[in-house]
């Protein structure tokens, strides 16, 4: 009888257990490694406090296209974090979340945005100060390939709709310019952080043209920022970085409470410190005037008033045989 009692506890005990503890897993883009860390302790222990409930949250980095065809064909990540909202899109054309997934969060899903500068070297020796500059013979350029890199293809973006805006709509003349501008490349990474590590820790290049977010890590944390400066050109793209739940997994998992509170916490005063924090432009308003010192001022124009959409984009710019690939296959 003793025996019988000591079970019954246990199959009492348990599911009480399995409720005081769950985990689910963020598949995210390469550079928001600092972020999520910060961001995911905090979250625990808000959640712990509101609901009782230790929260563990798993982390996946990578490219942000390579993060959403691992999603496709099997990563079971609760959330998407991603750098383009493209990405997100074709783990919803794969059935894995709802196609309106723009519609479930604030800001079109996007709790932070971001835009392209240049990071040189102390003292600027190639006297770099625009967009033109990176252009000179000489000047050795770093940045992600956008045929891998979802992050990378808004640098892209930010060279050839500068150039277009510049000369009033003139697709030849913006074409040139991105043709030149990948011309003086010295290597396309898979993904930014690896154009981060050749510029910064194997000294390779002139000029890092990456996310403000990364660049402006480097030279305020980075363990020589004496030696960089940030670059700010007249005219940039608004990054817009976008985060879904994964409809199929939360279901599976039964996480859907957590992970929907995961992604709305973002929204929140401490979430969007957090981001800010971190060198990502914060949605909230009081946020970005307490941290508009940190990001400098610079026109930004964006991906819908110069481009369109994004499948517009991808057809004409990215799929196999569009228009990058002209650059880059002789």
């Amino acid at each position: 009888m003793k025996y019988i009692k000591w079970i019954l506890a246990i199959v009492i005990v348990l599911p009480a257990f399995a409720q005081a503890q769950t985990s689910i897993v963020n598949a995210s883009y390469d550079p928001t490694r600092e972020l999520y860390q910060d961001y995911n302790a905090a979250f625990a222990k808000h959640w712990k406090e509101t609901k009782g409930q230790d929260v563990t949250i798993k982390q996946s980095h990578g490219g942000s296209g390579k993060q959403a065809r691992a999603i496709v064909d099997g990563l079971e990540a609760d959330v998407a974090s991603l750098s383009v909202s493209f990405d997100i899109d074709v783990i919803a054309k794969a059935g894995l979340t709802a196609a309106d997934w723009r519609t479930k969060f604030p800001d079109d899903s996007s709790p932070y945005s971001s835009t392209v500068v240049f990071l040189v070297r102390k003292g600027n020796p190639k006297g770099i100060k625009d967009w033109d500059d990176l252009l000179k013979p000489g000047t050795g350029l770093l940045a992600p390939n956008p045929k891998t890199g979802g992050g990378a293809r808004w640098v892209y973006l930010a060279a050839w709709g500068q150039a277009l805006r510049k000369n009033n709509g003139d697709e030849a003349k913006a074409r040139d310019y991105t043709q030149k501008f990948y011309a003086n490349m010295l290597a396309l990474d898979q993904a930014m952080r690896g154009s981060t590590t050749k510029f910064v820790q194997q000294g390779i290049g002139d000029v890092l043209v990456g996310w403000e977010n990364e660049i402006l890590q480097v030279v305020n944390e980075g363990k020589h920022k004496e030696e960089y400066q940030i670059v700010v050109p007249t005219e940039t793209i608004t990054i817009d970085v976008p985060i879904a739940l994964v409809d199929k997994v939360v279901d599976k998992h039964n996480t859907r409470e957590v992970s929907e509170a995961y992604v709305k916490w973002l929204w929140s005063k401490e979430g969007q410190e957090i981001i800010a924090r971190r060198y990502n432009r914060p949605r909230d308003a009081d946020l970005a005037k307490k941290y508009e010192s940190t990001f400098p001022q610079v026109k930004q124009f964006t991906l819908k008033e110069t481009f369109g959409d994004w499948d517009t984009v991808m057809k004409k710019h990215f799929v196999d045989g569009a228009v990058f690939d002209s650059f880059t296959q002789k």
